[in-house]
């Protein structure tokens, strides 16, 4: 990058963690194909500490981890030792015993019935299996405040088993499918989620500081999670709301990691899945794999039915937005200069990254601060992306 447009970005960074209306800190990095073409920090890692945002800093990276478990399906599909249209029950058992939840009785007992579809692997990765969250839905959210069914952030298997809200593959719903597409790893691998991605993304790529558990130098580098209030202030949340001895690795949420690692990670997608010590992916399967899953369906606003969770959450309102395996698909060219069927998701505690593989180019931006889609947080990380395609224009 050059000088100006470093200094710009920097600023950028600058201004979003000072004032009254701010995040307290903030990592953000531009990756190319051949390396890294930005990377700042500026804040704190906690509200009201010493310590400040490094770009090691270590994050808690909630629905970032989705992708990546979808990249060790992918691998198991190209050996052959997993089929996306088979029923995922023959994998792992359990996911064929969920039922269909068709309302709740007059005295709130759920009514609950049998599929009459089975839930294939490919459903998971594209989000039409049934499953949702208790922060996004609210019969789900019903479920844990009236019958004691576990926060899906509890790292539980009781908290994966739900029932399923709608016919298997008839509509989309944002949930738990990547968590039980973890255990689909794990069942074809007789390995943890985590042992599998260590072996088979994180070495590759070189990903030192990623994992379900975090080391003791990942622990000192850990930026603390904040909450926004209605009032616009922000309250410091101690400890971690993430498990680290989780009963499940959760596939859909649960690893931890640095802006570095996973822009690694991206590096590789905008390589045909060559990354920087080693390939994880075919060419073949990442152009396989970055098309529109979704037929004729398409993605929906995700309603903040949990208010200090999230806020209702639309990526580029208006837009027709789809699903590939297992990213967000924007149709249409995004007011930030992203080029339609670019790849991008999000983490819940405001956290965003994308991959355009037509200019090869893809970045992060990474806060710790509940509830997600938090007006300040979001609305700089969408002008950072606008920054970085403002540099690409005027070197092209």
């Amino acid at each position: 990058m050059n000088p100006g447009f470093t200094s710009s970005t920097n600023h950028l960074l600058e201004l979003v963690t000072a004032g009254q209306h701010r995040v307290p800190g903030v990592v953000a990095a531009i990756t190319g194909r051949a390396g890294l073409l930005y990377e700042g920090a500026s804040g704190l890692r906690m509200s009201g500490q010493p310590g400040a945002m490094t770009t090691d800093t270590v994050f808690a990276m909630f629905s970032t981890t989705k992708a990546i478990t979808a990249t060790a399906l992918l691998q198991l599909v190209e050996e052959g030792r997993l089929d996306l249209d088979a029923p995922a029950k023959d994998y792992v058992p359990m996911i064929g015993e969920l039922q269909v939840l068709d309302g709740f009785d007059a005295d709130g007992t759920p009514r609950l019935r049998a599929p009459k579809k089975h839930i294939t692997t490919r459903m998971l990765l594209l989000h039409t299996a049934g499953l949702g969250y208790e922060f996004f839905n609210e019969n789900y959210n019903r479920l844990v405040q009236e019958h004691g069914q576990p926060s899906i952030i509890s790292g539980s298997l009781a908290a994966l088993k739900t029932p399923l809200l709608f016919e298997p593959g008839e509509q989309w719903e944002y949930g738990s499918n990547m968590d039980w597409a973890g255990l689909v790893v794990e069942a074809i691998t007789g390995k943890r989620l985590g042992e599998v991605m260590r072996q088979r993304i994180f070495e590759p790529l070189g990903m030192t500081d990623t994992g379900f558990t975090l080391t003791p130098s990942m622990l000192e580098r850990r930026a603390g999670m904040h909450q926004r209030e209605e009032n616009g202030s922000l309250t410091a949340i101690e400890g971690s709301i993430l498990p680290q001895e989780p009963e499940v690795h959760m596939g859909g949420h649960g690893l931890f990691s640095t802006v570095k690692d996973y822009c690694l990670f991206i590096r590789a997608w905008l390589n045909d899945g060559q990354g920087d010590h080693g390939r994880i992916l075919k060419p073949e399967t990442v152009r396989y794999a970055e098309k529109n899953g979704l037929e004729n369906l398409k993605i929906k606003a995700l309603p903040g039915v949990i208010p200090s969770i999230s806020n209702t959450a639309e990526f580029f309102p208006g837009m027709p937005k789809s699903w590939a395996l297992s990213f967000m698909v924007n149709e249409h060219d995004a007011p930030t200069g992203r080029p339609a069927g670019s790849l991008a998701w999000a983490g819940l505690a405001n956290l965003y990254y994308w991959i355009d593989r037509k200019n090869g180019i893809g970045g992060f931006w990474a806060t710790q601060i509940l509830p997600f889609a938090d007006p300040v947080s979001s609305s700089a990380y969408l002008d950072f992306e606008t920054c970085a395609y403002r540099y690409l224009s005027h070197r092209q």
